[in-house]
């Protein structure tokens, strides 16, 4: 078998191969199944699922993550001003946590539309730069998960130790806890990724296409470290999810005979559940993104299927958080919306202010 390649590239070019001087194409049956392929199976079935119309229709996928990144590049960096440039603000706990999501999702979103856009370009990028980018996706979503745990656990002490909570979290406390959740947003995929690397984990035909619905479907279960980078980060998400589910606990039962929780409509009511709408939007997609990758690995689904759940999961369940979380959080607080209100006065009255006489 007769295979070609593009110049500087392990990966065969062609959209099929000639075997005995007859062209072979993929068919579709070959879909069924994604492990145990080698590297020219699997850029055949990329290239076979470029072509397809539903391959072509995936070109859709696309709006979400623009349409998501202008009204995050819209509303954030607005947020963050008026955090940063107000000493009073920015000396809170809560608000820099707050800040340091809305920085992570923000950068999450510049990298992620980055890459959508460029594989739906099918402009290639050379292995170490897609494995730069995915890193530093990883980087941006965990530094969010983490700081969402964070600012669960900041309302947590906030609530049932009010008077003991500037002394637990005073601002210096609160910038080292930040510093720590960017080092373990680093520490954790940058293991996995030295693990991935160390083990030529990383296929050169799926690195290529650095698209994330793809390699997450194409290279899980290939090798022994994959799968243990997969259950791991499984455990991670399940412990989160459990610190998160403890905390709003504790606080209903503590908090159940004091009543707030009386009208629907309260103020923290409405709170509560917008805290576990933003919540269930960072967690859901994850675990869903796991299940329906490990059906795929085990031939319980079709490729050609797990490869359009994994692109709507991956391009639109877990962008939305990103944008739903500055207007659902970030716009609730009274000081931000009071200085964002403000702001916009100002403007008001420069725009509206008469011109000076003429001397």
């Amino acid at each position: 078998m007769d295979t070609s390649r593009k110049p500087g590239s392990s990966c065969p070019s062609g959209r099929s191969w000639r075997a005995n001087g007859t062209v072979i194409h993929l068919r579709k049956t070959e879909f069924n199944s994604s492990s145990n392929l080698d590297d020219t199976t699997l850029l055949l079935l990329l290239e076979e699922w470029s072509l397809t119309p539903s391959g072509t229709n995936t070109k859709m996928f696309l709006i979400s993550p623009v349409v998501c990144l202008l009204a995050g590049v819209l509303i954030i960096p607005t947020i963050l001003f008026v955090i940063f440039s107000r000493f009073k603000i920015r000396q809170e706990t809560r608000y820099m946590l707050l800040g340091n999501a809305l920085l992570s999702d923000l950068i999450y979103l510049l990298f992620y539309t980055l890459s959508a856009a460029l594989n739906t370009a099918h402009l290639h990028l050379p292995k170490e730069a897609c494995v730069l980018l995915l890193f530093l996706l990883a980087v941006a979503y965990c530094g969010g998960l983490f700081t969402a745990v964070a600012i669960v656990l900041d309302t947590y002490i906030a609530v049932l130790f009010p008077l003991r909570y500037i002394a637990i979290l005073p601002p210096s406390r609160t910038k080292k806890i930040i510093g720590l959740l960017w080092m373990c947003s680093g520490a954790f995929p940058g293991i996995f990724f030295l693990v991935l690397w160390t083990t030529h984990s990383f296929v050169p035909c799926v690195m290529e296409a650095c698209s994330v619905p793809v390699i997450l479907i194409l290279t899980l279960n290939r090798t022994d470290a994959v799968k243990l980078c997969f259950w791991l980060s499984t455990t991670v998400i399940i412990l989160c999810l459990s610190v998160i589910f403890c905390c709003y606990a504790i606080l209903y039962f503590k908090t159940k005979h004091s009543g707030i929780w009386e009208s629907i409509c309260s103020r923290a009511s409405v709170t509560f559940l917008m805290h576990n709408t933003v919540l269930f939007f960072y967690f859901f997609p994850l675990l869903a993104l796991f299940v329906e990758s490990f059906l795929c690995a085990n031939v319980v689904i079709r490729l050609q299927t797990g490869i359009l759940i994994s692109l709507t999961v991956c391009n639109v369940l877990m962008i939305l958080p990103k944008v739903l979380f500055p207007f659902l959080y970030g716009l609730r607080y009274r000081e931000i919306s009071a200085s964002l209100k403000s702001i916009v006065r100002r403007k008001q009255l420069r725009l509206v202010s008469p011109a000076p006489p003429p001397s």
